[in-house]
């Protein structure tokens, strides 16, 4: 048995918030609505380059989903490009990041939340990428 590496991760939300955090990952993180199945809940496939990295589902009415919920999670980090640039989508839609730099790497890494309150990491390779 092999691990191949990570598919996807989903996130569930109510309509509203799920149309809200599809906005904001395709404006603000940069990936992109692309093909999903028929499958029978409503919902996004959201792209990195070929690969669909987020689905996004509607919760049903009967499922309990609170984002105030003590869970372990704690962010989901995209490799990335053009870091000025990103962080000038970040400054236009007002979004609040924090800037690291990795020891030995020089990898720069930008975190901030999605409206519903998960964490986001941006990995540069180096402070000038």
């Amino acid at each position: 048995m092999n691990n191949l590496g990570l598919n996807h991760y989903n996130l569930r939300a109510p309509r509203p918030l799920l149309d809200s955090l599809c906005a904001f990952y395709c404006d603000v993180v940069g990936l992109r609505i692309g093909d999903r199945p028929p499958l029978t809940s409503f919902g996004y496939w959201l792209y990195a380059g070929n690969h669909a990295v987020l689905h996004l589902s509607e919760a049903t009415e009967s499922e309990q989903r609170s984002i105030a919920s003590p869970g372990t999670f704690d962010h989901a980090a995209f490799t990335c490009t053009g870091r000025i640039g990103f962080q000038q989508t970040l400054d236009r839609h007002g979004v609040k990041y924090r800037v690291a730099r990795v020891p030995q790497t020089g990898q720069v890494q930008l975190f901030f939340m999605d409206p519903a309150g998960n964490g986001i990491e941006l990995n540069f390779p180096n402070e000038h990428a």
